[in-house]
């Protein structure tokens, strides 16, 4: 796992790429995990353990940071070249 991104309260969202080259980015809480799809729109890739109330808040803390999220993604993926 790589460092968090971001931590807020009980989630942690960072990017772990196993040659997935679709921009993503993953959620972990103590209660369970999330992918989340950036591009080409904000998208839950699957969970497992989260319940609703929980992912439409990691979904908006998403939303509410994607242009960042994206930046941060493009830089990471430059220095994994």
């Amino acid at each position: 796992m790589n460092p968090p991104l971001f931590q807020v309260d009980d989630y942690r969202y960072y990017f772990f790429a196993r040659g997935d080259k679709r921009m993503h980015i993953h959620v972990s809480h103590p209660d369970g995990t999330a992918k989340f799809w950036l591009e080409p729109e904000v998208a839950l890739a699957w969970h497992t353990g989260l319940s609703e109330r929980q992912l439409r808040e990691a979904e908006q803390f998403i939303v509410d940071h994607l242009a960042q999220m994206r930046e941060i993604w493009r830089t990471w993926l430059r220095r994994a070249e």
